[in-house]
């Protein structure tokens, strides 16, 4: 709606930044995506080096 708005009153600058938000939010949407379909690693708890011999 704002969108339409901003096209119809010409707001050239507005439409523009609307645009590019909505480019923005869908390529945080298709991270999201990408990522939640990623396999976890388990690294396991570090533990205290060994005492260096010398």
């Amino acid at each position: 709606m704002r969108r339409k708005r901003a096209q119809w009153e010409q707001w050239l600058g507005e439409v523009e930044g609307i645009e590019s938000a909505l480019v923005f939010l869908r390529a945080k949407q298709a991270e999201a995506t990408r990522f939640i379909k990623r396999t976890v690693t388990d690294l396991g708890i570090p533990g205290p080096r060994p005492e260096e011999t010398q």
